[in-house]
């Protein structure tokens, strides 16, 4: 016997159909790429989807036909994202900072139709578009009067004269909820980018996960800055749990700097905040040093890579705000896990409560996970047996965009399919679970297990240490053992024993690093995370201290 409700597929344009009717006057502020603040609403924002949708029909588009967007956080990439994914048609957010070749490549493996981008990207795609084989429409994020007398790129257009005298309504398709609705590409550290293609279904489910009070809490009473982009993961889904609640959104645009992401956290009351480590230690690297403090925000999320200690006890202990500890991957769409604390540690000590809090979290509803031995068998909650992680759910990868990298679940015995992750973990009996390195850089050094995340985190506690990289080095003895490549923070000095000295007591002996290497830099990656590999090479030729 089926139940007798009504039934309406999971759809994108449903969710902002839903902010323009019930949260009509929620506002969107954005820092535009001309410098300027931008003030709209969710009404406005629907309108101007609808126009998006009526522009793309103009140019005769199939259905599922994929829109590139080269675009930082703002209120016109906001409307893309409605007006492509709702019209039928498929958004595929570019990550700028990938090579120029990469972003040629993957443009034309997404068979793009459509690029849309800001201004600032001007001298990028005039390197590019000509090895876009597939794009046959060039729109400028501006107005009309912004745009470069001879751009050299043929029938470039300005996104207002685009949509200028398009209705602003539509009539939304209904269509199956299995239907790809965006796709974003991983950052090919290794070898081509493979692209994680996501459908309506797991972009709705997704939105509604990302919002529940344990995971990313919001609500109609927060104003919510998401610094981490647009064109990365969808920005952690926040746009769309973002329409689903009606929270006002704050864009920053390209100004990521301490002191501009300071400025919009006062100027526009934000209360929560999303991000990657890189950006906070940039923000809190402007705050300490004119003893600024915060008057709104209350809770930030912190995901992308592991989030140094020292960072989330500034943000709890000197300023007052609530860090949210996350981990997911864009295969993931991307959360997996967030941090937030049961009713069980209410009664914990100050101490207690941050050594949770240093876990990456619980899982959400809608993800599952385990960790495996060598021999694929789970491995037991304990919180010290560690693993690769699986996962699986609604919004995790079945499979890459045409089959790139061929199947790459492991099904159990059980006949059930999982996501190998990459990651090592554990996982207590609370079902809080620690990253404790990605498989390919853990060290294994006379058959132990260290973990590079924790000997890095240490190092970040330092004063001195402005960024810490651990990765191993062969050694004749050991197979391999720990280094510490540092870079200081400017205007301190810090020595390789005053830095080594600094591990005493806080990891076994046999975990602490051989060398301190200081460098001027660590590689980061399109996303901002550590390239170990880039690393690795910068070093090659170094020796282990009595190797």
């Amino acid at each position: 016997m089926l139940g007798l409700m009504q039934q309406g597929p999971l759809l994108i344009s449903s969710l902002i159909e839903f902010a323009s009717r019930h949260h009509p006057d929620g506002e969107i502020v954005s820092r535009r790429v001309e410098g300027d603040l931008h003030r709209s609403d969710w009404a406005t924002v629907a309108k101007r989807s609808a126009q998006v949708a009526h522009a793309l029909d103009g140019l005769k588009l199939s259905f599922s036909d994929r829109v590139a967007t080269l675009a930082w956080n703002g209120y016109r990439h906001l409307e893309l994202y409605f007006g492509v994914s709702g019209s039928g048609r498929v958004l595929h957010t570019i990550n700028p900072r990938l090579h120029p070749d990469q972003i040629a490549w993957i443009a034309n493996h997404a068979e793009d139709q459509v690029l849309c981008f800001d201004m600032s990207f001007l001298p990028l795609v005039q390197a590019v578009h000509a090895r876009c084989e597939t794009i046959k429409t060039f729109v400028a994020l501006c107005d009309a009067d912004k745009l470069p007398a001879d751009s050299g790129i043929p029938g470039l257009i300005s996104y207002e004269a685009w949509l200028a005298g398009k209705s602003q309504s539509y009539d939304w398709p209904s269509f199956d909820e299995n239907s790809a609705s965006s796709m974003c590409y991983t950052s090919g550290t290794t070898g081509n980018p493979k692209a994680a293609l996501y459908s309506h279904r797991s972009t709705v489910l997704h939105a509604y996960a990302a919002a529940l009070p344990d995971v990313m809490g919001l609500s109609a009473r927060d104003s919510v800055l998401p610094v981490v982009p647009m064109f990365h993961v969808n920005a952690w889904g926040i746009p769309y749990s973002a329409a689903l609640t009606g929270c006002k959104l704050v864009f920053p645009g390209p100004a990521l700097d301490g002191k501009s992401v300071y400025e919009l956290l006062e100027s526009e009351k934000v209360t929560y905040a999303a991000g990657v480590p890189t950006v906070w230690q940039m923000l809190l690297g402007h705050m300490k040093p004119l003893g600024l403090r915060f008057s709104t925000l209350k809770r930030t999320v912190i995901g992308g890579s592991a989030c140094p200690p020292a960072m989330i006890a500034a943000f709890n202990d000197d300023y007052g705000v609530d860090v949210l500890h996350a981990w997911g991957m864009t295969e993931m769409s991307p959360l997996g896990t967030l941090c937030t604390l049961k009713n069980k540690h209410g009664s914990l000590d100050h101490a207690a409560k941050m050594k949770i809090r240093l876990k990456q979290g619980r899982a959400i509803y809608g993800v599952d996970m385990k960790i495996v031995g060598d021999d694929g068998q789970e491995l037991p909650w304990d919180g010290k047996q560690f693993g690769d992680l699986l996962v699986k759910g609604p919004w995790v990868v079945r499979e890459y965009f045409k089959g790139e990298g061929g199947d790459p679940l492991k099904v159990d015995a059980n006949g059930v399919g999982w996501f190998p992750t990459g990651d090592v973990a554990t996982i207590d009996p609370d079902g809080f679970l620690q990253i404790t390195d990605r498989s390919k850089d853990v060290i294994k050094s006379g058959g132990e297990w260290i973990s590079s995340i924790e000997i890095e985190n240490i190092a970040m506690a330092h004063p001195a240490v402005q960024m810490a990289a651990c990765v191993g080095m062969p050694h004749p003895k050991w197979d391999e053992r720990p280094i510490v490549a540092v870079v200081k923070r400017p205007g301190t000095e810090v020595s390789r024993d005053e830095l080594l000295a600094f591990y005493a007591g806080k990891t076994a002996k046999w975990q602490i690093p051989d060398d301190v290497v200081f460098v001027d830099a660590i590689p980061l990656g399109a996303t901002g995370k550590m390239l170990k590999t880039k690393l690795r090479e910068q070093l090659k030729g170094y020796q282990l201290p009595g190797s």
